[in-house]
């Protein structure tokens, strides 16, 4: 399994865009529809057996202000078009939104999809009243580009999503686990299922990771596999 570290990750997106000419959109839309598709295929395989049903209950979208937040918005609108209910909790302000993350989160604001604002300190009674019932909840605050413990409201956000009961599909990675240690912060998701992009990251297998990352499934962002091949063949022989 091929493994990238945060510096790579960096380097695989941006020579995607300038040398491959993807555009940072086209990206953001393959990494959150194969995502939702990896979440849809998980929820098929536990139907409630007696009425061959999901579980009752919307997706609950959790979601930051960067990139991983716009996965996040993709997710949404795709779990949508799947049949699938769905609502959008976004943890700042819309106006710290930029790029990628902005115009997604404009589209699923224009489809009218279900969307919450939260801001520091976060309102803990709103926010558990609006994860409460949910069958999946969506971890889509924070990238591998994080580091160090979350800041309010993620921080109180991601405690009380692991207080919720509910099973966490973690975006790329658990928000508050570093990338490349797998040490976690104080404030960090427990995700059941953690859904990465391109490659496996080197903290996942660190024995301070298994509790949060759970069930480690790669996806593919859309960008040539020549692209991966040439990143792990340079840190081969460095």
């Amino acid at each position: 399994m091929a493994i990238l570290t945060r510096h790579q990750v960096r380097e695989f997106d941006c020579r995607a865009i300038q040398e491959y000419g993807m555009s940072g959109l086209v990206l953001m839309e393959n990494a959150g529809r194969n995502a939702a598709n990896l979440l849809f295929r998980l929820m098929s395989a536990e139907l409630r057996p007696a009425t061959k049903q999901f579980q009752s209950g919307p997706v609950t979208i959790v979601c930051g202000k960067g990139n991983n937040g716009g996965d996040g918005f993709v997710i949404a609108r795709h779990l949508d078009l799947l049949g699938l209910s769905v609502r959008v909790l976004l943890l700042c302000n819309p106006a710290e939104l930029s790029g990628d993350a902005a115009a997604n989160f404009s589209i699923i604001r224009k489809a009218s999809l279900s969307t919450e604002i939260f801001a520091a300190p976060l309102d803990a009674t709103r926010f558990d009243a609006a994860i409460a019932g949910s069958a999946w909840l969506v971890d889509g605050i924070l990238g591998t580009g994080a580091v160090g413990e979350p800041k309010s409201p993620y921080a109180e956000g991601i405690d009380r999503m692991n207080a919720s009961g509910v099973p966490i599909f973690a975006v790329d990675l658990p928000s508050g686990l570093d990338c490349d240690t797998g040490t976690p912060a104080q404030h960090t998701v427990r995700a059941a299922h953690t859904c990465t992009f391109v490659a496996s990251k080197p903290g996942f297998s660190a024995e301070s990771a298994k509790p949060y990352v759970g069930r480690v499934h790669v996806v593919d962002i859309g960008a040539p596999r020549r692209l991966l091949e040439e990143i792990k063949a340079s840190t081969s022989r460095s």
